[in-house]
């Protein structure tokens, strides 16, 4: 891969911005709700679907499903503010659904049995139509957050080397114990419904962003992917911003978690661009191995062993997390996050996740239903 030389440097902090994808559910029965056209109409009326002066962020948008929405944040250096707008635009959203009778859940999956109905677009109606029940079941909310890059290039070089993190984010993450009415065992159900889609998962090394891009053309000249915006992979390019897309996250109860995981990726990618300037090469792992690590990730989440990045052999996940951190130490201090992301995995491993949470509360409840209306107060 042609790289920089090793005295090129991103010279400030790169910003980040996040898309929650967000179930719409019914306000007395917490079951989905088809209302996604309607919670966008009141949404347009109060000025909330439309970017402002054409910068990318602050919008509330449509997703696959009328059962869900997604939210978008303007792109940010400091995390303090990322998490403030977080809690804007679910406020946004929150606010439009009401009108409507509905509540917005951060949930990774419907923890309701419900029937979908696909928004009205001649793309998600081709999805559809093409997927079948891969698509009509496909009910999941995920967290993507946008890392900043300087070029084409950096994001390749950077995607190539912090693949094997991954399944880490996803840990951390996970908030989708339950599917369609059943206790699915996992920590993170969403990631295994999403293993569904045939463009799915992991990447292998591309080692250019050439490499990159004939691999997408290659995907979609075979006629299974519509179009290069179902390549659902762990992470990618944007095709719309200068980015990087890292996209393994649940959706979070907690937007503090969010803010979290957001931390972790600008310095992962940080991390990864300042290795690739020097020369230093991607890990080798298989993609065969690293769907072994995300299964493990979506199946004990924070609640068991996580497989080592840099070994490949099963360790305490704390000390997988701890590992991380490590590994994007001197990013996280040069951004002024290691102290907000310190506190944050404290505070994931004292509490839990969204997991720990959603069961927690149904416990207490002994019925989905009710479960859904106290999580969505906590949304």
């Amino acid at each position: 891969m042609n790289r920089p030389s090793t005295s090129s440097t991103h010279d400030q902090v790169r910003t980040v911005g996040v898309e929650e994808e967000l179930l719409l559910v019914d306000a007395e029965t917490g079951v989905p709700r088809s209302v996604a056209s309607e919670v966008l109409r009141v949404a347009r009326r109060r000025g909330d679907t439309e970017v402002d002066d054409g910068e990318a962020g602050g919008s509330v948008g449509p997703e696959l499903q009328q059962q869900q929405v997604e939210t978008d944040t303007p792109p940010a250096e400091h995390l303090g503010l990322l998490e403030l707008e977080l809690r804007r635009w679910r406020d946004k959203a929150r606010a439009a659904a009401t009108e409507v009778g509905a509540l917005i859940l951060a949930s990774g999956t419907t923890l309701l049995p419900a029937r979908t109905q696909t928004f009205d677009d001649e793309r998600y109606a081709a999805i559809t139509e093409q997927f079948g029940l891969t698509a009509t079941e496909q009910l999941t909310c995920g967290c993507h957050v946008h890392v900043s890059v300087d070029s084409d290039e950096e994001a390749v070089a950077a995607l190539d080397r912090i693949r094997v993190w991954l399944p880490v984010l996803l840990a951390i993450s996970a908030n989708s114990p339950f599917w369609h009415g059943e206790e699915s065992g996992y920590e993170s159900f969403r990631s295994q419904a999403m293993t569904r889609w045939p463009t799915n998962g992991p990447t292998e090394i591309f080692g250019s962003a050439q490499a990159y891009h004939d691999h997408l053309r290659l995907l979609v000249d075979t006629g299974v992917p519509l179009d290069e915006g179902m390549a659902y992979f762990d992470a990618r390019p944007s095709r719309s911003f200068p980015t990087l897309e890292v996209r393994v996250a649940d959706v979070c109860l907690d937007p503090s978690d969010t803010a979290l995981v957001a931390a972790l990726s600008r310095a992962l990618v940080e991390t990864a661009a300042r290795n690739w300037a020097q020369g230093r090469l991607a890990d080798p792992a298989s993609v065969a191995v690293l769907r072994l690590a995300m299964w493990q990730a979506g199946r004990h989440g924070i609640t068991g062993d996580l497989l080592d990045p840099q070994t490949h052999r099963p360790k305490p996940a704390r000390d997988v997390v701890e590992r991380l951190v490590e590994h994007v130490g001197p990013a996280l201090r040069d951004s002024g996050d290691l102290a907000r992301v310190e506190d944050g995995i404290d505070r994931v491993f004292t509490r839990g996740t969204g997991s720990t949470a959603q069961r927690r509360i149904h416990s207490e409840e002994g019925r989905l239903d009710r479960t859904v209306l106290r999580l969505a107060e906590l949304t």
